[in-house]
């Protein structure tokens, strides 16, 4: 059966959240405690398991603004780089699924150039380049996303090492920065050896901002790709990242991730909302006054530590991560034959309380960890107190 325009209408006047000036306002959802979710208080820092950040009022509504619209999605990520490249002096940028994703599209990138018959060959490498150098101390739990293209990590130690290495096959050089201090050919040195030898450079800084000039330091030091996660301390979209860099291989990410189809990352997508909210969340955190951030953060320590050492026997100091997560870590230790508790028995009473609390992984047999940086408003004095409480009873 056809229904007319006007029946249509006209029956809609007899139902019963239609009044004369229209539809009743929606309920407001909450869908987590509708599946029973457990929500925490996130003293740990940008954990992705524990969906790392949370984004500013501006950027939720830059996203729905975007969401209500269609576009060209090529054009909007061009729109989007040009903007993101100009905010932070780089020769050119898109978004991506993520640092991981980056690291992905960014390695394709330089296996396939813009080549269409090798991006759509990858992984199968043949007659490809197909190697990359990476220093053996900075293998980590991501490399798989660059492994993901085919290619294989051949190790090196040193600087002489590193130049035996290259030949016809070598696709690039990834450099993890937080891995810095433990390897033998530092940053600096990393970039020259990869400018001698003709081989693009690629720096791994997911979790490298704060301080916000990282954010520009690695590309005007020469390397060819960087990436930032976008979910961490900028606090854009969990899913988004940026890869920063050279023209001509940001040029080549991109024709190797969506919305081309027959690519290696093509579910690696990142839609309209996404760029949106990453393009807000940048200029965001580049606005910000992070000197009266850090105040705050200092604070929020202040508070904790004031709280359990109440507690006899308990003493507390931070720690500054030099690289990655370089933010304030509150470290809180206690005499264990005073206090008859571990720091890993509390960290398991903070998370099964109510309300939740997650503190950080680094937390060991000797202290536990907190960080402030992703707190929100009165969470410091609840976790203080919630400290000093289960530390009072172990001491009881």
């Amino acid at each position: 059966m056809i229904f007319g325009r006007r029946p249509f209408l006209g029956a809609l006047g007899s139902l019963p959240l239609l009044g004369r000036a229209g539809l009743a306002a929606p309920r407001r959802r909450d869908v987590i405690s509708e599946l029973g979710v457990r929500t925490l208080i996130n003293a740990a820092g940008t954990y992705t398991m524990l969906t790392a950040s949370l984004m500013p009022d501006e950027v939720m509504e830059a996203m729905r603004e975007a969401s209500k619209h269609y576009v060209d999605l090529t054009e909007m990520q061009d729109a989007v780089g040009r903007r993101i490249a100009g905010l932070l002096g780089c020769e050119a940028a898109m978004v991506t699924s993520g640092a991981a994703g980056a690291l992905t599209v960014g390695t394709a990138a330089c296996v396939t150039g813009k080549d269409p018959d090798k991006i759509r060959r990858i992984p199968d490498l043949t007659g490809m380049k197909s190697e990359v150098i990476i220093q053996k101390s900075h293998r980590y739990g991501y490399d798989h996303a660059v492994r993901a293209v085919g290619i294989r990590m051949v190790e090196v130690e040193t600087a002489a090492d590193f130049e035996r290495a290259v030949n016809e096959k070598t696709a690039m050089a990834l450099f993890f920065n937080d891995a810095d201090p433990r390897g033998q050919i530092k940053i600096e040195q990393f970039v020259a050896l990869c400018r001698k030898h003709g081989i693009p450079s690629f720096n791994d800084a997911a979790a490298d901002v704060p301080p916000v000039e990282n954010l520009s330091k690695y590309t005007k030091m020469g390397f060819d790709l960087v990436t930032f996660s976008g979910g961490k301390g900028i606090c854009g979209p969990q899913s988004a990242g940026l890869l920063l860099g050279r023209k001509d291989l940001i040029e080549a990410a991109r024709l190797n991730t969506s919305p081309y189809s027959d690519s290696i990352a093509r579910g690696m997508k990142v839609n309209k909302e996404e760029m949106a909210g990453m393009l807000v969340a940048l200029e965001l955190y580049l606005r910000k006054d992070h000197a009266a951030e850090a105040r705050e953060w200092d604070r929020r320590v202040e508070i904790i530590s004031r709280e359990a050492k109440k507690v006899k026997s308990v003493t507390a100091d931070v720690r500054l991560p030099p690289i990655a997560n370089h933010t304030p870590h509150l470290r809180i230790l206690w005499d264990q034959t005073v206090v008859k508790i571990t720091p890993p028995e509390v960290m398991k009473q903070l998370r099964e309380g109510r309300p939740s609390i997650e503190a950080c992984p680094m937390t060991n047999k000797e202290a536990l960890v907190v960080t402030v940086w992703m707190m929100q408003k009165g969470d410091a004095e609840i976790v203080g107190r919630r400290v000093r409480e289960i530390l009072s009873r172990a001491a009881a």
